[in-house]
């Protein structure tokens, strides 16, 4: 199995992208309100969390909340970004102790005060943490950060794959640059990707699932690592198979 050439010193092992959906329709379908789904979820991304390391993940990104998630009620917005804060108070006083450094991509401009102080907080207190290296995507959109990037890359002399990835680190606060996807995990029954790291997933493996993200837990993670590790990544090249 090939892997991406790009290594973070510190963080051992691939990177998973997971695209946590399917909150809402799994309150529904228990009779509760969508906000027991979205605590529900939160209750998910501890279990995965704790499990990532444990099955060879050195680097999980987690889509929290969609730049697009804006158009949804106030009140629905509100309750996201307040467990988003919840999370990241938890995470400076108990992830710090078990080595997980957290930090957060995407737009810091239009979130809350509160939410951008939490944010500062966990990434601070979380600075030296090497065993797993969490991300969480906060009003955040792939196409956005690349607009954005490519905007500064006329100052550059001689742009390159590799000098444009930095720039889109520099605009989504995330430095240095995570390695490129190596798997990208979809809960919930849907198959797109919802503009989540189009351009740092060029060569992901896709998984989807029907499972909703409150069901999700180790075992589905693991389950996923498993196949991802089934396939063969050839990155446009022939497979050594075809060449023999």
């Amino acid at each position: 199995m090939k892997q991406s050439s790009l290594q973070v010193p510190g963080f051992a092992g691939i990177h998973v992208a997971l695209i946590m959906d399917g909150n809402g329709r799994w309150a529904e379908a228990h009779d509760l309100p969508r906000a027991a789904g979205h605590r529900a979820g939160v209750d998910a991304v501890r279990r995965v969390v704790e499990a990532a390391p444990r099955v060879g993940i050195g680097t999980l990104t987690l889509f929290a909340f969609s730049s697009d998630n804006w158009q949804r009620p106030p009140r629905e917005t509100a309750r996201l970004l307040n467990l988003v804060r919840s999370f990241l108070l938890q995470a400076a006083r108990d992830l710090a102790s078990r080595d997980v450094r957290v930090t957060v991509i995407g737009r810091r401009d239009r979130l809350p005060p509160a939410v951008q102080r939490a944010v500062d907080l966990a990434e601070r207190a979380t600075t030296w943490g090497r065993a797993l290296h969490l991300r969480l995507a906060v009003d955040y959109s792939a196409r956005e950060a690349i607009l954005r990037a490519a905007a500064r890359l006329a100052a550059l002399r001689a742009p390159t794959r590799e000098a444009f990835g930095r720039l889109l680190a520099e605009v989504d606060h995330d430095e240095p640059p995570a390695r490129d996807v190596d798997l990208l995990v979809r809960t919930g029954g849907e198959q797109r990707l919802s503009d989540f790291l189009l351009w740092e997933s060029a060569y992901a493996e896709l998984i989807f699932t029907d499972r909703m993200w409150p069901e999700f837990d180790a075992t589905d993670l693991e389950a996923a690592v498993r196949e991802f590790a089934r396939r063969e990544r050839r990155f446009g090249a022939l497979s050594p198979a075809a060449i023999a």
